[in-house]
Formats: structure tokens, C-alpha cells, sequence
């Protein structure tokens, strides 16, 4: 097995352990990422289960309906309000790291952009990736 995946938020008070390995790596350009990251797209690691996943210290949390109308919960940290993770209503099992907030972040290898046609100009992705308007599926 690889190295787990470790990381937190800015000031170390939540940590998370992830001894798994990720399913999609992606930047998405949708609105609620571009408000919730304050820039042009977010960048995600989503891992198979939550069972292989240790979080340590107290997270605030935000939910909201996502586009295809399930809750998306968003947990930040309540000290530094960093982004850590969010976890997804109809897929339960699932657990979505912020690929910014890993010890390593140069272990983040994206594979697609997601909500594409949300896109800004401004913010200039790998043109290699495949793109999509909406998320893979939905």
C-alpha cells in the first residue's frame, strides 16, 4: 500500500489521515467553488470511504444543495476558516479532500476539470485535461 495522504488546515488545528488511495483528482470551476475558494476553481482528491479516513480536531461545517439537488457538506476549519473537506448526501461514503490543505500537495495530480462552462478566462487550467461542462455522470 502507498503512503497515506496527511494534511489539516492552516493552523494545524484539524488533521486529517487518509489510507487510501484517491478515486478522482479534479479542479472544478463551478460558481460555488470560485465563491468558496475566492478564485477561479477548487481542487479536490475524493478517496472511496470514509472508513479509511482519521480526522483529529473540531470542524465547523456548511450545507448546501448542490446543482443536482443533494447536499453538499462543506467542513472548515472554525479557528482559521481553512477549507479542509466535504462530504456528499447521495454518496455518503465518499470523503473529498481540498487538495491545497495535504502536507504534500505536489502528491494532487488532476485529471479533469469539472463545470468547465462556469470558467473564467482568467483562470488558465492545464489545457491537456479533459473537460467537462458538469461533473462526470451527473
Amino acid at each position: 500500500m502507498s503512503k497515506s495522504y496527511t494534511g489539516g488546515c492552516a493552523c494545524g488545528a484539524i488533521r486529517y489521515e487518509v489510507a487510501d488511495q484517491p478515486l478522482f483528482q479534479n479542479h472544478c470551476q463551478c460558481r460555488d467553488c470560485q465563491h468558496k475558494s475566492g478564485t477561479g476553481h477548487g481542487s479536490y482528491m475524493t478517496f472511496p470511504s470514509k472508513d479509511a479516513v482519521t480526522v483529529t480536531g473540531q470542524v465547523s461545517r456548511w450545507d448546501f444543495v448542490a446543482d443536482n439537488g443533494n447536499v453538499k457538506t462543506r467542513r472548515f476549519c472554525p479557528r482559521c476558516g481553512s477549507p479542509v473537506y466535504m462530504t456528499f448526501s447521495e454518496r455518503p461514503e465518499l470523503f473529498t479532500i481540498h487538495a491545497a490543505s495535504l502536507d504534500d500537495p505536489a502528491r494532487f495530480r488532476p485529471q479533469v476539470v469539472t463545470y468547465h462552462a462556469r470558467g473564467h478566462a482568467w483562470d488558465t487550467l492545464d489545457p491537456a485535461l479533459m473537460t467537462f461542462d458538469k461533473m462526470p455522470g451527473a
